[in-house]
């Protein structure tokens, strides 16, 4: 069989070519543009394995903390920190553990329809991103506004990787800390690593006083911890009746509550998360029948 050479040498210097222009992209440094801050107030980290971006949020998930029942301190606590921030005040990294659908990243969102006026920004970021917190720092420490890193449904299983960088990064090493940089993370747990001492009730395998301190000192790095606990019935029925006033709906109290505490039962739990299931449930099923009133003038 023939070989053309000519072909075949003509091939590889296009992969050549091909090979070394996708080096220099890779090698040259994303280029933040300052004016995304002024455009927009809240982005997401893309990983990159040599650098990582921000992605902007054309529309941001504004909660309202006027909407958010039961929770009256954990949001006076969490207001009072963050205007300390926004003012170029002294300020801690934030926590908020605890009961799922209770408000935990409402609270957070809700932050920045508060202060974005203010200059802060929203970075929202993934936990498995975390390691690139050097590199996000190093994009936001010179800009002239206030960023929170928003990290959801923060925790580390047993033998995961990350929370030891977490730990370095969040407590500091040779490079001083960016003071317009914040971490707020919400967590299931009140304890981001397992309570590994209920795996050894036999004790044949104690945790050690090493492994116990380590435990407990990821979780001191944020200064401010709140914890959010199972809603109560009355708090569940404030929120379906406060929605079920916005929604406009025709139904008396009785048949609400009685429709809302049955949804709760079925699901086993009560939160706002439930009470707005419940009411996209009901509210669809009503628009339906036509038992919704009209707006006024």
């Amino acid at each position: 069989m023939d070989i053309d050479w000519e072909y075949v040498v003509e091939r590889l210097d296009r992969i050549l070519d091909l090979g070394e222009e996708y080096l220099t992209r890779r090698l040259v440094e994303y280029q933040l543009d300052p004016g995304i801050f002024r455009n927009y107030i809240a982005f997401r980290w893309i990983q990159h394995p040599d650098n990582g971006y921000l992605a902007e949020v054309a529309h941001p998930d504004l909660a309202d903390h006027d909407e958010l029942f039961g929770i009256d301190r954990i949001l006076e606590n969490l207001q009072r920190n963050t205007e300390q921030f926004v003012h170029n005040y002294p300020a801690n990294n934030v926590l908020l553990w605890g009961e799922r659908g209770c408000g935990k990243s409402a609270a957070i969102k809700g932050l920045l329809k508060l202060y974005f006026q203010a200059g802060l920004r929203l970075v929202e970021v993934q936990k498995e991103d975390l390691f690139q917190l050097p590199q996000i720092t190093h994009q936001l420490r010179d800009q002239p506004y206030r960023f929170i890193l928003f990290c959801d449904d923060l925790s580390f299983d047993e033998g995961e990787p990350g929370y030891r960088e977490l730990y370095s990064l969040l407590e500091g090493g040779i490079e001083e800390p960016a003071g317009n940089i914040l971490l707020y993370a919400t967590s299931n747990r009140h304890y981001l690593l397992p309570d590994r001492l209920s795996d050894n009730s036999d004790g044949r395998h104690p945790q050690s006083e090493e492994a116990w301190s380590e435990k407990l000192s990821l979780d001191d790095l944020f200064g401010i911890s709140l914890g959010f606990y199972p809603m109560s019935q009355p708090v569940y029925l404030e929120i379906v009746g406060y929605l079920a006033q916005q929604r406009r709906l025709i139904i008396s109290e009785e048949e609400l509550h009685s429709a809302a505490l049955s949804w709760a039962m079925e699901r086993g739990s009560r939160s706002g998360r439930v009470a707005r299931q419940f009411m996209d449930d009901l509210s669809g099923r009503m628009a339906m029948e036509g038992k919704i009133a009209p707006l006024s003038d």
